[in-house]
């Protein structure tokens, strides 16, 4: 029994030092992204590094890619030609984007140097193994989609922010994303009743990430249909175990059920406030969060501009399950 509560005491500080990493780390990835936007590279630079240093080494791929950048603009050019090779390098990255690389003059610094010639033929093979077997037409198709589907949900948010999210002007443009969503609809369905659920290397990965969006933004019962197409996806990894997390608590939510993994927000239509929906388990909602991938449920919030409050959750929880009942 000692030794068992000593492995979850062990788990828990785990978690707990984990949240606590997160957190410093985006904070210091919060500064770094506002000094480069104000040119100040050197203070930036120490930022990124403040934030790599903090997880051991470890980055967000888009965050190491920035600090790249912040690193080539202070002078630091060995540390962006070292970020850059590890990015081209690693397995699970393989980073392509040979255009971005060749065009953007915050690299001006490193283009004479022969290991930038290296990097991007790196950069160049791993573009070219990554487009063997792409679909570019559908692969183009779907990238359109992907951005009709974000078009009006950008100008949800702007007015809910300026208005309010309850407002006529958010309203509309509610409206306006809804038929949006009824046509992206129309296409993907035809894409996996012929093709299946198909995965980066088919349709790279944001038209796989698009194929998720799409069905994400349907009713509820095109997403009930389509959930045993996705977790099969996943399961051959042509799929994100993230995004499944979070088609599965939507239809847990749409369901009346409570979620698993704190991905559905909702808003008071009283106050106007933000709040997690009723989770399964709130003592256990990072370490299902971590095991598909996701950040701590306390950093994801924040993306609302909300604190997490476990205690404050629960009692809106009971409140909710009072609400249900009597319905």
């Amino acid at each position: 029994m000692k030794q068992l509560f000593t492995l979850a005491l062990a788990f828990a500080v785990t978690l707990f030092t984990q949240a606590q990493d997160m957190d410093s780390y985006t904070g210091h990835i919060v500064k770094a992204e506002q000094f480069y936007k104000n040119e100040q590279y050197q203070e930036s630079a120490a930022e990124y590094q403040a934030a790599h240093d903090v997880l051991g080494g470890k980055s967000v791929p888009d965050d190491r890619y920035a600090a790249t950048k912040a690193f080539a603009m202070a002078g630091q050019e060995e540390k962006a030609l070292f970020h850059l090779r590890y990015m081209a390098e690693h397995p699970k990255m393989k980073f392509k984007e040979l255009e971005e690389l060749q065009e953007s003059a915050a690299f001006n610094s490193l283009k004479s140097s022969k290991d930038w010639e290296e990097v991007l033929e790196l950069v160049q093979a791993n573009k070219a193994e990554y487009e063997k077997f792409l679909d570019k037409p559908l692969a183009d198709k779907l990238a359109k989609i992907q951005e009709l589907d974000q078009k009006y949900r950008k100008e949800v948010e702007k007015a809910a922010e300026e208005f309010g999210p309850t407002s006529q002007e958010a309203m509309k443009y509610a409206g306006l994303m809804a038929e949006q969503d009824a046509k992206n609809l129309v296409v993907v369905e035809k894409i996996l009743e012929e093709r299946g659920w198909l995965g980066p290397k088919v349709i790279g990965i944001e038209g796989a990430r698009t194929l998720f969006l799409v069905i994400q933004h349907a009713d509820l019962e095109t997403q009930i249909k389509y959930l045993p197409m996705m977790r099969e996806a996943v399961a051959r990894n042509e799929a994100e175990g993230s995004q499944l997390a979070l088609l599965e608590d939507r239809i847990n939510m749409r369901q009346g059920k409570k979620q698993v993994f704190g991905s559905q927000i909702g808003v008071d239509q009283k106050t106007g406030e933000y709040y997690v929906y009723p989770l399964m388990d709130p003592d256990k909602v990072d370490e299902y969060r971590a095991s598909v991938g996701l950040p701590p449920l306390a950093e994801y919030v924040k993306i609302w501009g909300m604190t997490w409050d476990k205690a404050k959750h629960i009692e809106r929880t009971q409140q909710i399950e009072a609400e249900w009942e009597k319905e």
